[in-house]
């Protein structure tokens, strides 16, 4: 499942034009909040926007808006749906988010 999280994470970057940072940074706090939390599979996407919007705001000049999340998901989750699950990531890294991704080492 996390392939298909993933495959689609990188759909919905290129559709907002976002920084690969950006991406990449999405993945590592997926990965790094799943190895903390186990969440069930229909929470996953709500995951994967979340934790891009929580990327979006450390690595974009003027990233997409919690509304913008939502419609992508077609309004699978709500504003509040987001926003919830973004506090919990924070809450479970710690608000350590601006972690070394593989485009770190790659370089």
């Amino acid at each position: 499942m996390r392939a298909v999280l993933v495959d689609w994470l990188v759909e919905v970057a290129a559709e907002y034009k976002l920084l690969p940072d950006t991406l990449y940074l999405s993945i590592s706090h997926i990965d790094r909040f799943l190895s903390l939390n186990a969440l069930p599979r229909h929470k996953l996407q709500l995951l994967g926007v979340s934790s891009m919007l929580i990327s979006s705001k450390y690595e974009e000049i003027s990233g997409p808006h919690v509304e913008d999340f939502c419609y992508i998901t077609d309004n699978t989750y709500t504003r509040e749906e987001v926003v919830k699950m973004e506090a919990d990531i924070l809450k479970a890294l710690k608000f350590e988010v601006g972690n070394p991704t593989i485009k770190t080492f790659l370089r």
